[in-house]
């Protein structure tokens, strides 16, 4: 076979916001995949394409950069292949880098650290229409020579605008053949100069000037809607009405296809019930394989809602906006600008809003999201709360306005909230400083139109990446689940229901004396292993343990045994745990699939389990003292 013919590797690379990713999926459209690079958690995208002159080319989107002296996860992997020095990739043999022809001053800098490295490049200027139209001339062949690179026009959202970048690659491919081990790089791209950059600069800045003449001043559309989005006031009630409305989205768009996927779920759990027989084969199948897989596919409607929002305002230009604007409150319980989506969306659900993290670049920035998303009051904590509530806090009106019923509820959601800035505080200040030298900066792009295509191979890659990282983890932890709560079997003659007799309820026996301080019996005790599975499935496992027949499904008559078996003080420090208690396994799993570590996993339920025990120690104590016990 001729060399040709063999896969080459091509790296796209490029500043954020520069239209690197519509060019990739412009170029390579469905023949992609997604996963993570060996060893982190940064995303990478790699695709095939075929050029006229037939080369097989393997396409890679690396993160977005602004100079190869990194700083974040995303820019020492960008780096690190760029060099052909990350472990467990082969080097790419050519470069393009993507530029957005509307913003070149920051992009030539980079084209000129990247020329040290000494790989075949291609400057590809994207965006060269919306360039044109706004007034701008770019002598191509002037720049081509000043850089000492080829430079070609593209359009990445427009049928073949890609064309010609194609077809250089082609030209570069027979002029100069491609290199197939590494190119050993000039420097040490691991310690940032100051003076190197601003010499860089410099000429970047004397290449603009010698090619392109700007228009005379900026884009008006631009300039008269950041006149309003960024106002200090109005921008900040926009923004709040933008998320509102994800908020309700999440809520009220996903419920439909929830249920209906609910519903298959199960069905397919009561034709199991009639084609199987009793037994555990049954058991397994129906409350292990059926239900766990059930209860990870529903969320997937919330997570397609929660990024249909993020990629469409990405692509928009206002994302960027929005976390500019968040950032002084953020950055107050020291977040990043960028961690308000992924704590909006863990109202709905911890899972999308960890999820969500990737759009912060700052490693430490996504693990200190990573650490407080889960105690924001996600949906699955509501039956819990609105059972214990509706039974034990009298539904009546104060200070003339205010149902007290509804003052708690808030009470619990406000305490979630200030639980996560809080914990971020602390985290930043024991486990890591934010650098001072490491200001939250990002450029501000200019608003273009989404691309539909874009946003559905956005959707798509993102539904993919949940069922395989989640799916896997969140199953086996499910089976774990359910054979504490299902081994071993009851015995004939139990009188008892048969999670009596299970591990849970020893299990639930042995946390007796731990919990006891905190006003929990064993029964409690035995709700929170198989909630553990679902923050939900503890009123059903409540139901059981008290042998109510179909307690689950008569939130009332479990309340009123509730209050036969509980104090006040109980009830409301049950209400305290679950506000911090840790997540359940589904949570824990795409944790531990995000941050690629067990540590962080288990320092997040440690820490979890320690604010719950002691919320709840404290207020089973101070009802107690005030004649609630």
């Amino acid at each position: 076979m001729s060399e040709i013919a063999l896969p080459t590797r091509v790296a796209l690379v490029g500043n954020p916001n520069s239209g690197k990713t519509a060019l990739f999926n412009a170029l390579t459209g469905s023949r992609q995949k997604v996963a993570n690079y060996p060893g982190v958690t940064v995303e990478r995208k790699e695709g095939v394409v075929v050029t006229p002159a037939g080369l097989t080319v393997r396409l890679i989107d690396l993160p977005g950069t602004y100079s190869l002296r990194a700083r974040s996860l995303d820019e020492i992997v960008t780096r690190d292949m760029v060099l052909g020095k990350l472990a467990g990739e082969d080097a790419p043999r050519l470069l393009v880098c993507v530029a957005d022809s509307t913003n070149l001053r920051l992009a030539l800098r980079l084209v000129l650290e990247l020329k040290r490295v000494g790989r075949p490049m291609i400057l590809a200027l994207n965006m060269f229409d919306i360039a044109r139209n706004r007034g701008f001339e770019i002598d191509l062949d002037r720049l081509s020579t000043e850089l000492g690179v080829p430079v070609v026009p593209s359009v990445a959202v427009r049928r073949g605008g890609t064309r010609d970048l194609l077809a250089r690659i082609d030209e570069v491919n027979s002029e100069r053949g491609l290199p197939q081990g590494l190119v050993e790089a000039e420097g040490n791209w691991s310690e940032p100069n100051a003076a190197e950059l601003r010499a860089a600069q410099r000429e970047a800045d004397r290449i603009l000037d010698a090619a392109v003449r700007m228009p005379g001043r900026p884009d008006s559309i631009t300039r008269r809607i950041d006149s309003i989005v960024l106002h200090p006031v109005l921008g900040l009630v926009i923004l709040m009405s933008i998320l509102f409305l994800m908020f309700q989205a999440v809520f009220a768009w996903a419920q439909a296809p929830m249920d209906l996927i609910k519903s298959g779920f199960d069905g397919l759990g009561a034709w199991a019930g009639i084609v199987l027989p009793q037994g555990w084969l049954l058991s397994f199948v129906r409350d292990g394989v059926i239900s766990g897989l059930g209860s990870v596919l529903v969320f997937l409607p919330q997570i397609l809602t929660l990024f249909f929002f993020i990629l469409l305002l990405e692509d928009f230009g206002y994302m960027a906006r929005a976390a500019f604007l968040m950032d002084r409150i953020m950055g107050g319980a020291g977040l990043h600008g960028r961690a308000f989506i992924p704590l909006l969306s863990s109202f709905a659900c911890a899972i999308p809003g960890i999820m969500a993290t990737r759009v912060i670049a700052s490693r430490r920035g996504r693990l200190a999201t990573i650490l407080v998303a889960p105690l924001m009051t996600c949906s699955a904590r509501i039956p819990v709360y609105t059972l214990i509530i509706a039974a034990f806090i009298p539904a009546r009106t104060v200070l003339g306005w205010f149902n007290l019923q509804g003052l708690v509820m808030f009470g619990l959601y406000a305490a979630g909230i200030a639980a996560a800035l809080g914990m971020s505080w602390v985290f930043n200040r024991l486990l890591w400083r934010r650098d001072p030298s490491d200001p939250f900066m990002l450029e501000l792009p200019d608003y273009k139109r989404p691309v539909l295509k874009n946003l559905a191979l956005g959707l798509l890659q993102r539904g993919q990446i949940f069922l395989h990282r989640a799916g896997t983890t969140i199953f086996a932890m499910m089976v774990v689940i359910w054979f504490l709560c299902s081994a071993p079997p009851a015995p004939a003659d139990a009188t008892l229901p048969a999670i009596n007799h299970s591990l849970a309820a020893r299990i639930g026996q042995a946390m007796e004396p731990v919990l006891r301080p905190v006003g929990f019996n064993w029964q409690i005790d035995v709700a929170l292993v198989p909630g553990m599975a679902a923050r939900e499935v503890a009123v059903a496992a409540l139901g059981t343990v008290y042998a109510i027949e179909g307690a689950s499904d008569n939130s009332d008559e479990l309340g009123r045994t509730l209050t036969a078996h509980w104090s006040l003080a109980t009830a409301l420090a049950l209400l305290a745990w679950y506000v911090f208690a840790p997540q359940c396994a589904a949570t824990l799993g795409v944790v531990r699939r995000e941050t690629n570590s067990w540590k962080w996993t288990l320092f997040l339920f440690s820490y979890m389990l320690a604010l719950a025990y002691l919320a709840a120690f404290v207020t089973y104590q101070t009802a107690v003292w005030l004649g609630a016990g």
